[in-house]
C-alpha cells in the first residue's frame, strides 16, 4: 500500500531535479565521454550513477524508519534538519564562486564497465550523501509509515531523476557545453536553484 502522496513525491523530485541542474564532476565527465565515445560513452556512467542514487535513500528509509519508531521526537528533529539542510544548500548556491570545472580522470575512462562503477562509485564513495538522504528524506515523508511500496517508490524516483537527466544532458551535448564553458550562465543558474531550495525548505516547513 502507498502511504506517500503525490504532492510530497512531487516535492521530492523537484528538490532531487534541483540538485542534478547543478552543474558539477559528473556533468563534466558526461560531456567529457560523449566528446569522445558518442552517447554510447555516456549512458554507462549515467547508468552507474542512477543505480548509486537508490542507495542511499533506501537505506536511509529504512533505518530512520525503526529509529523514529523507538524516538518519535526525532522525526520532528529531523524535519527541522531537512529544512535547514535546503536553506544551507541555498545560500551556498547563490553565494559559491563560480570557477573553471573539470572532471576527474577517473570518470572519463572509456569503457561500458569503468563508465559504470565510476558513476556508481562517485555516489556510493560520497560520505555527504548518506548524510543528505538522513538528513533530507524526513522532510519529505512520514518515515514511520512507510511501506515496502514507498520505498519502492522512492528509490525509482531517486534513480529516474538523475538518469534521465543525463541522459538528455548527453542528448542535448552542445548546449550542456556552452553552460559549463560560461560562468555567467552557471552562476545565474547557481542563484535561481538556491532561490528554489529556499522555497522547497519553506514547503515542508509547513507540511
Amino acid at each position: 500500500m502507498l502511504t506517500i502522496s503525490l504532492f510530497e513525491i512531487g516535492l521530492y523530485l523537484l528538490a532531487l531535479a534541483l540538485l542534478f541542474i547543478t552543474p558539477g564532476s559528473v556533468w563534466l565527465a558526461l560531456i567529457a565521454r560523449s566528446l569522445k565515445n558518442g552517447f554510447s560513452g555516456a549512458w554507462p556512467l549515467a547508468l552507474g550513477v542512477a543505480i548509486g542514487d537508490v542507495v542511499w535513500p533506501v537505506l536511509a528509509l529504512l533505518t530512520l524508519g525503526q529509529l523514529v519508531a523507538v524516538h518519535a521526537a526525532v522525526l520532528t528533529g529531523l524535519k527541522y534538519v531537512a529544512v535547514i539542510v535546503f536553506m544551507v544548500m541555498g545560500i551556498g548556491l547563490i553565494m559559491a564562486r563560480v570557477d573553471k570545472l573539470q572532471a576527474p580522470d577517473q570518470l572519463t575512462r572509456a569503457g561500458f564497465l569503468p563508465g559504470f562503477i565510476a558513476g556508481l562509485l562517485v555516489i556510493i564513495g560520497n560520505p555527504k550523501a548518506i548524510l543528505f538522504y538522513i538528513g533530507v528524506l524526513p522532510g519529505f515523508f512520514d518515515v514511520t509509515r512507510v511501506t515496502t511500496l514507498d520505498i519502492l517508490v522512492v528509490g525509482l524516483v531517486s534513480a529516474a531523476v538523475p538518469f534521465c537527466g543525463n541522459v538528455i544532458l548527453a542528448v542535448m551535448l552542445d548546449r550542456a557545453s556552452l553552460l559549463i564553458a560560461s560562468q555567467n550562465a552557471r552562476r545565474r543558474l547557481n542563484i535561481v536553484t538556491g532561490v528554489v531550495l529556499f522555497i522547497v525548505a519553506g514547503l515542508i516547513l509547513i507540511m
